[in-house]
């Protein structure tokens, strides 16, 4: 299947508004090009080389770009309606969202393959973990957990800070035996490396169909028994089929990846389905949103045991 490139360019202010919009429509796999981020990656990482492409700065000068792909067939298309029409109400809405112009772009699939084994490698994560992408040899240092992955059209790699933030509070409140869910999973990367970290059992679920395959796939990879882990596609609000999947288990550790907006309408459920003395794992949340979203969370009886914060991204804990 081939896919379409979706570029919305917006302002740093936007980057969270229109993040929300497109997640409200099952759109996951953000790509957020921000030139100020750039700019301080670029200050802080000075001493490793003495030149960058002048074409890159250009593209990058200006303007935030938050992109998305989305299949290209006839739901594809029909869902691109659906954005222009989100995306034409915040245009409508207020003038520090920036122009707000969409951009498309054909993606071949094989295209996307290449474009992640140049830009993806093997990390350390926490204490415990290494993140090693399929087409990569070598072994990881002695005493560290494995986690083989193909990110395939998912989100989830553990490059990202909001997935490293997740995977490090992951390493301190799994514990053998314990049940996992995962809202908004991805590519599976939260609740495999909790099988793996010793998870009796797991249960991911995302609003996007495509991640079911990913995630098995990247369970498989990782010689995770399906028996142990179980993947579905839906809104964990509104659809009957996957509430009765979840509320089979009560879940000593519950994670959310995904914004603030969709953390805060999730509180309520993910509360209804963790075990007693259960950790929440928020994540996702943009600086500026941190308060917002920790007192959403203790309205709904959650008791606030840490915050983490890794450059302009946030991770809220609580029991």
């Amino acid at each position: 299947m081939d896919w379409i490139k979706v570029t919305i360019y917006t302002t740093a202010a936007g980057i969270e508004p229109v993040s929300a919009a497109l997640t409200e429509l099952g759109i996951t796999g953000l790509e957020i090009e921000d030139e100020a981020e750039f700019n301080s990656f670029l200050d802080e990482t000075s001493e490793f080389w003495d030149y960058v492409d002048e074409d890159l700065r250009k593209r990058m000068q200006g303007e935030t770009r938050v992109i998305s792909y989305i299949c290209d067939d006839v739901s594809g298309r029909e869902l691109f309606k659906d954005m222009e029409t989100v995306i034409s109400k915040l245009r409508r809405a207020d003038g520090a969202y920036g122009r707000l112009a969409v951009e498309t772009e054909k993606i071949k699939t094989e295209d996307w393959a290449n474009a992640w084994r140049q830009y993806f490698h093997a990390m350390e994560i926490g204490e415990r973990l290494y993140i090693k992408p399929q087409w990569e040899t070598g072994t990881a240092p002695d005493g560290r957990v494995v986690f083989n992955i193909n990110p395939g059209m998912s989100f989830g790699t553990g490059s990202h800070e909001t997935t490293q933030l997740c995977l490090e509070q992951l390493e301190k409140y799994v514990t053998n035996g314990c049940r996992m869910l995962d809202l908004g999973c991805g590519s599976g990367i939260l609740s495999v490396v909790s099988l793996l970290l010793g998870a009796a059992e797991a249960v991911a679920v995302d609003i996007d169909p495509n991640c079911v395959d990913t995630a098995y796939e990247n369970a498989d990879m990782n010689n995770i028994d399906r028996a142990r882990y179980t993947v579905i596609s839906g809104n964990v609000l509104t659809d009957d089929g996957v509430k009765e999947v979840i509320s089979k288990n009560k879940y000593e550790v519950v994670a959310a990846n995904i914004v603030a907006d969709v953390i805060i309408g999730l509180a309520p459920a993910a509360r209804m389905y963790m075990a007693e003395g259960g950790t929440f794992i928020a994540s996702g949340i943009i600086d500026g949103r941190q308060d917002e979203v920790a007192s959403a969370l203790s309205a709904q009886g959650f008791t606030v045991i840490n915050k983490q914060r890794r450059k302009d991204w946030w991770a809220i804990v609580c029991k």
